[in-house]
């Protein structure tokens, strides 16, 4: 797994709890493995249609820098499917795990439409 972009958390991203706030963290997830999957399928125009069990493994802090890691896992005719991990930059603790999200690329009617990626196997 490669791990692309980081970020830093930030005062507004803890929840009352004092720590990374789940939600979130999601969204960035989902941002950043939707630019991921865009650059795998050569499209501009792609959706989220599935995310996996989210597995929360330890807490994200403040100050702390992280990392998304994603790669893909497999695809279809109109799909890809995008595995993620965010972990921490200093420590490489694991913060989230996700073992499946799939994108669908869209032509301009906004239907399911072939991807320029070729089919394996």
């Amino acid at each position: 797994m490669k791990y692309y972009s980081r970020r830093v958390v930030k005062p507004e991203d803890l929840n009352p709890a004092q720590r990374l706030f789940g939600g979130r963290l999601l969204a960035w997830i989902d941002e950043e493995a939707g630019i991921f999957a865009s650059c795998q399928m050569s499209s501009r125009r792609l959706v989220t249609k599935c995310i996996s069990e989210i597995n929360f493994v330890s807490p994200g802090e403040l100050g702390d820098i992280i990392e998304f890691g994603l790669e893909l896992a497999d695809q279809g005719r109109t799909s890809v499917t995008v595995r993620c991990q965010v972990r921490n930059k200093l420590t490489a603790r694991v913060i989230v795990s996700i073992d499946k999200m799939v994108f669908v690329n869209l032509n301009e009617q906004g239907r399911p439409a072939p991807h320029g990626l070729a089919q394996a196997g």
